[in-house]
């Protein structure tokens, strides 16, 4: 009775144990309070977290990564971009309000402007860097959304250089166009370089030098390079966020999250909980190795050039697994077959390739026959001996034949001798 009792007791300890090492070891998706978010690996481009990520939402200052990416493009560091007039009634956070009164007509450097716009969130600088790369802050605007459209941001309207949207409802991205957007920024190296600084030293060409700290309170923090924080009554808090981890990097945006005033931490806590994620996220397998994806039906004639045509199915498979991260996203699956030669075909030889599509994320497979062709003579087996013996039997009585004729000449020469 007590070594039943101990083997049960050891059971259920087994079968406890396993399912806490099951549960500790996966990675669930995080709880986040953001209404809209996105993570993604910036060298492959696949998306490891999604959370509508389609929806068009405000992105508030995120807005000025656009401007600062037409500002790196248009202007050097050195160049001096002249304060307009109208900077000074933009809102706060404005440099010249909120930082140092600015005059119209003093001028900053390119690298100043780019500081403040970035690290300050200056709303002043995000339209004076619009007047003096653009003209005038209506030309900006086109080339930031002609600029939008190159990136592949098809569901992104800018109405203004720094996201105030007071006035307007048609001032609107989503999290997969700014995932986008944080792509190009990374690419560029004085944004990268300007985004990763937790201070600036700054000035105006008349003004006494101010600093200027990042408002990217994760700057630094556990591989957080840099970003862009956001705010409105219509956004909610927003932040795009870059993470570098033992070589990998991923970009992640946060709109719509709450601005519990005046700890301002949950749009941060979000972003924290994604990237945590996004770096310890496994992939699910989508399609397992050695399955059958699809099926080909082919033609062909049982003895090569004469005899009736035969149809046959061939099922298409894959020789490795195809894995995914698990979104709320659909991948498209399409394989497509070369041309086959029934006689040739063999099960390790590629036939053609699957290809996995999820939004800006590809990958092809080399895809593969079922059948080989000794499979396909198998199948036949009967229909060759047949001809085999048919094939004999012609033989033989060609054989039969010529012997006949052959002897039919022996004979007459005999008689023409006598």
């Amino acid at each position: 009775m007590k070594k039943r009792i101990l083997s049960l007791w050891v059971f259920f300890t087994l079968v406890f144990t396993f399912s806490f090492s099951t549960i500790a070891i996966a990675e669930t998706q995080p709880e986040i309070v953001g209404t809209s978010a996105i993570v993604m690996d910036l060298e492959t481009k696949e998306i490891i977290y999604s959370k509508n990520i389609d929806e068009k939402k405000q992105p508030a200052s995120i807005t000025k990564l656009m401007t600062a990416l037409l500002l790196a493009e248009n202007k050097s560091k050195t160049d001096l971009l002249t304060y307009p007039a109208a900077a000074l009634k933009e809102e706060p956070y404005s440099y010249g309000l909120n930082v140092h009164p600015v005059t119209p007509g003093d001028t900053f450097t390119g690298k100043d402007a780019m500081d403040i716009l970035l690290l300050y969130s200056g709303n002043d600088i995000a339209y004076m860097v619009a007047e003096n790369v653009g003209g005038t802050k209506e030309k900006f605007i086109t080339m930031m959304n002609e600029k939008a459209k190159a990136l592949g941001m098809t569901n992104t309207n800018f109405v203004t250089p720094n996201g105030l949207d007071d006035n307007t409802d048609d001032h609107y991205t989503t999290a997969y166009d700014l995932s986008l957007l944080l792509n190009a920024a990374y690419g560029n190296e004085w944004i990268r370089e300007t985004m990763s600084k937790k201070e600036s030293e700054v000035k105006s060409t008349n003004g006494p030098s101010s600093i200027v700290e990042n408002r990217n309170k994760l700057i630094g923090v556990d591989g957080n390079i840099g970003g862009k924080t956001g705010y409105t009554e219509k956004s909610g808090r927003c932040l795009a966020a870059l993470y570098q981890r033992n070589g990998h990097t991923l970009a992640t945006v946060v709109l719509g999250s709450d601005y519990n005033f005046p700890v301002d931490t949950q749009v941060f806590e979000d972003t924290t909980n994604l990237a945590n994620y996004g770096f310890n996220a496994e992939k699910e397998i989508f399609k397992a190795k050695n399955t059958e994806i699809s099926e080909v039906t082919m033609e062909y004639k049982i003895l090569p050039l004469i005899g009736p045509k035969k149809a046959i199915k061939v099922p298409v498979t894959i020789h490795e697994d195809i894995s995914l991260y698990p979104t709320d996203l659909e991948p498209e699956f399409n394989s497509e077959v070369g041309k086959i030669n029934i006689w040739t075909l063999s099960k390790d030889k590629s036939i053609g390739k699957a290809t996995v599509n999820i939004k800006g994320y590809e990958k092809q497979y080399d895809i593969y026959s079922g059948l080989s062709n000794m499979d396909i003579i198998k199948s036949n087996i009967l229909y060759y001996v047949l001809a085999l013996l048919v094939l004999i039997i012609i033989a033989s009585l060609v054989i039969l034949i010529i012997s006949k004729i052959n002897k039919k000449r022996r004979k007459k020469r005999n008689r023409i001798y006598r």
